[in-house]
């Protein structure tokens, strides 16, 4: 601004500072929550691994595949309960980040600060001074001539009064010239932080904006990874599901319960009807002879 003390660009970049760092504050709160959501996600899937019966009757190479695949829920749930977790130390991470930025940047604003109260404060001292110095230059009624004045003593009063402005005068544009020579430095002064300052801030924000880029990077890295991870623990059970087969699970049943080796025998029919008709009949016993 060409208002020496004015701050309007110096407030603009603060506040897109302020910005910038409310924008790392969304994020890692963004990570926080995602965090929550993963851990009750992660812990609700090893909840139904561990309590759910899923096939619990089943034999052989299907329950081999059901117990691959009840293990690699568990393990999914634990890959989330970790990415919970990884995702709390990136948001710390952002946190810690956030936190020396601000701390940096508190040092460069208490010495602008300064600057700019010492800076205005210079500024008004030189203002009053100058306008000081105008109060003292000579009116209109004291150029006149002085041989007109009705007695010699107040000639005298007058000379002596003008001789005490212009040393008065002197004096106060000494000092405005002091002050001026003063503004001039603490102008150069102020400048020079001024610069340093926004440099410093510049090489903030390129740092916050590289730091919030590679931390969405990484973010989305760590989904991509726990989709892939996941990915190959559901091929684990695609593989066992290979390893699968319904006729050694039949022949498994069949041996596990059999009962012999052999048939029962078929039922023969026995006519017990005819074969007593065509048995040859059965002789009486001869009579006892009675002794008379």
């Amino acid at each position: 601004s060409t208002d020496l003390t004015s701050t309007v660009g110096y407030d603009s970049i603060i506040q897109h500072l302020n910005d910038g760092r409310k924008n790392c504050k969304e994020f890692e709160d963004f990570l926080k929550e995602r965090a929550i959501i993963e851990e009750k996600y992660g812990k609700e899937l090893i909840n139904l691994s561990k309590k759910k019966p899923c096939g619990q009757t089943e034999l052989n190479t299907l329950k081999r595949s059901l117990d691959v695949f009840k293990q690699q829920i568990d393990n999914v749930g634990q890959g989330h309960i970790q990415l919970a977790q990884t995702l709390r130390e990136e948001a710390k991470k952002m946190e810690d980040f956030r936190e020396k930025q601000k701390l940096h940047r508190k040092k460069i604003e208490l010495i602008m600060e300064a600057i700019h109260k010492n800076r205005n404060l210079q500024y008004k001292k030189t203002m009053e001074v100058k306008q000081m110095c105008c109060c003292f230059l000579p009116c209109g009624g004291c150029t006149q001539p002085l041989l007109h004045l009705p007695c010699l003593s107040r000639f005298w009063q007058l000379f002596l009064k003008l001789a005490q402005t212009k040393s008065a005068l002197e004096d106060s544009d000494r000092t405005y010239q002091q002050n001026v020579t003063t503004m001039g430095k603490i102008r150069e002064e102020w400048q020079s932080e001024h610069i340093k300052a926004c440099e410093f801030f510049e090489t903030q924000e390129c740092e916050r904006i590289s730091y919030f880029r590679n931390a969405l990077w990484l973010h989305v890295n760590q989904l991509s990874l726990g989709c892939v991870q996941n990915d190959e623990k559901y091929e684990e059970i695609r593989k066992s599901l290979e390893m699968c087969s319904i006729e050694k699970d039949v022949d498994f049943f069949v041996n596990l319960r059999k009962t012999g080796s052999l048939a029962p025998a078929p039922v023969v029919y026995e006519n017990y009807y005819n074969a007593q008709r065509n048995a040859t009949p059965v002789r009486s016993p001869a009579p006892v002879p009675i002794s008379r």
